[in-house]
């Protein structure tokens, strides 16, 4: 019995070492953060452990102890990360893999041989994003001829943005920090004048999604389309230009001709 009643003491005193550390040094929390299914590595600042050291990794909002060493023997006591947890016998460095959002929180590292925990890191697993999806809006006007176009994310993410660019520029935008529903973004354009692509990013990835000419077609092809008009208006004042220019050279040549004549029957002939 005083042998579990020490056991309980030196695991309150360690909590209580821990939360402290956490919390009362703010400026030494180091920011970590990782896509979700990746691995991230927890550095103990520690070059090399001596082999009675006791190395300890614990989660701070529950207190849990997830990962120990001491005497070569390594061992990870939280079935939360069983199989997903690595610990680095020289340094005492932590690897976390297969991350899954549940890992996020505050995590520190102590050793029996410092008084206060020797890092504290705060973890942030982002969801994957998923790749946007573009495709014509339902809400487009039925008087207007241009190409009206919307980019949605269809899975739930939370602290994204989703941006329509035209090259390196960006159009338009719209950010969330915590999304239950599909989030969407219209567009409209004449015609495909640039590399238009929608993104959706968060502080460590993207995905991105380029225009597909089929929704809406080059401006080449455009321009022949519609501006049909006013080539057939060019067309007509090239004739028209064309046909005064004929009419003026007919009148110029019959002036001539006219003169010519009127000059011979003025001039006497060589019998008179």
């Amino acid at each position: 019995m005083p042998n579990q009643i020490f056991d309980a003491f030196i695991f309150f005193c360690l909590c209580l070492w821990s939360l402290s550390g956490v919390f009362g040094v703010d400026d030494a929390v180091k920011s970590v953060s990782v896509t979700e299914g990746e691995s991230v590595t927890l550095n103990s600042d520690l070059t090399e452990i001596q082999t009675d050291d006791l190395i300890m990794w614990r989660t701070v909002h529950n207190s849990n102890l997830i990962a120990t060493k001491e005497n070569y023997k390594i061992d990870f006591p939280d079935v939360r990360f069983r199989d997903r947890l690595k610990l680095d016998h020289q340094t005492g460095s932590l690897t976390i893999m297969n991350t899954r959002n549940t890992d996020s929180g505050l995590y520190t590292v102590s050793s029996s041989r410092s008084e206060t925990p020797l890092n504290t890191f705060n973890i942030t697993v982002y969801a994957r994003l998923p790749v946007p999806v573009i495709s014509h809006s339902s809400k487009k006007s039925p008087t207007s001829s241009n190409c009206s176009l919307v980019c949605s994310s269809v899975l739930n993410v939370s602290d994204v943005t989703l941006s329509w660019y035209a090259g390196m520029s960006v159009l338009s935008s719209i950010s969330v920090c915590d999304l239950s529903i599909s989030l969407s973004l219209p567009l409209e354009i004449q015609c495909l004048d640039d590399s238009y692509s929608c993104v959706i990013n968060n502080t460590i990835s993207n995905q991105t999604t380029h225009l597909n000419t089929q929704l809406c077609g080059p401006c080449s092809d455009f321009n022949w389309c519609c501006g049909f008009t006013e080539a057939v208006i060019r067309l007509a004042l090239s004739a028209l230009v064309g046909v005064a220019t004929v009419a003026v050279l007919v009148y110029e040549f019959r002036s001539r001709r006219s003169l010519q004549q009127k000059k011979r029957e003025q001039t006497p002939s060589n019998s008179d």
